[in-house]
């Protein structure tokens, strides 16, 4: 008697807990099965915002063979990324928040691209128009150049030569936060260009524009956001910085700087720098 009471109170105990296995199982199961969902919702979420990126790409069109060449590559970095993204099991929540940086980092360099394809488009319906206008004022104004003497000529011509201003020592470097130079392209904030505007006392003297021209290691010319087009010798520019300085003759050291909108990259950067009168200097600047 005794014994089947034992037995009892045993098979009660191993049915209470198997009741309480059977909750927490299915309270477990409801759990995950609403977080793959969750997920597999996020994973639909980043699938589309892909398409629309990839969407976005395909509208970008420009003349210029070496911007479409990177285009091209960025355009192949997004179908990568899309493929890689559609193969990814929606659970596997690392992955996908990877993917959602790699996603970021191709936004931001198509906004650099968009830029850089309306300063062209801008640049080019400038340079048709002016070209235009100097051709017509050419021909207005060519039988009074024929009517010129040549000793004038001549004359002028040794006098502009004589008061072009010149720069030397042109030097590129990168400024951190700390405003100190650095060469880590994770460190970077701005990128510091100097020279030395070489004495010349026959140059007209007062306000003196120093503009700054700065590619990236992919060849592509940085801006700011706003469009920025220069005059140097007769040609027409898009810069990346301008620094207006008082010039009176002597030999001065200017510094222009220039922050990008986009962040630094490891690789090779160069700058040419231009006054309206010509190119004063080139350098070259490796981030690591």
């Amino acid at each position: 008697m005794e014994k089947e009471k034992k037995l009892r109170n045993l098979v009660i105990a191993l049915a209470v807990v198997a009741g309480i296995l059977a909750v927490v199982m299915a309270w477990i199961w409801i759990d995950r099965s609403g977080m793959i969902g969750d997920l597999t919702v996020e994973k639909e979420q980043l699938t589309q915002e892909m398409m629309a990126l990839k969407d976005d790409y395909s509208t970008l069109t420009t003349n210029n063979d070496s911007l479409n060449v990177q285009l091209d590559k960025e355009r192949e970095k997004v179908d990568q990324l899309l493929e890689r993204v559609k193969r990814t099991e929606a659970t596997n929540r690392v992955k996908l928040r990877e993917y959602e940086a790699e996603l970021g980092t191709l936004r931001s360099i198509m906004r650099g691209y968009i830029t850089q394809i309306d300063s062209l488009n801008t640049l080019n319906i400038s340079l048709r128009k002016d070209a235009a206008e100097a051709d017509a004022r050419a021909k207005k104004s060519q039988q009074k150049f024929e009517e010129l003497q040549t000793t004038t000529d001549e004359y002028a011509k040794r006098v502009e030569i004589g008061s072009v201003i010149k720069g030397r020592g042109t030097n590129l470097t990168a400024i951190n936060s700390s405003n100190k130079e650095t060469d880590r392209s994770s460190r970077a904030v701005k990128l510091k260009t100097c020279l030395y505007l070489v004495e010349n006392t026959i140059a007209a003297k007062g306000p003196f524009k120093i503009y700054v021209r700065v590619k990236g290691p992919d060849g592509i010319l940085m801006t700011q956001s706003s469009q920025q087009i220069f005059t140097s010798a007769g040609e027409q520019m898009i810069y990346s910085a301008v620094r207006e300085i008082d010039y009176q003759g002597s030999e001065l050291e200017v510094c222009v700087f220039f922050a990008s909108v986009v962040p630094y990259v490891k690789g090779v950067y160069t700058v040419d720098v231009y006054s309206e009168q010509g190119k004063l200097g080139s350098a070259d600047l490796l981030l690591r």
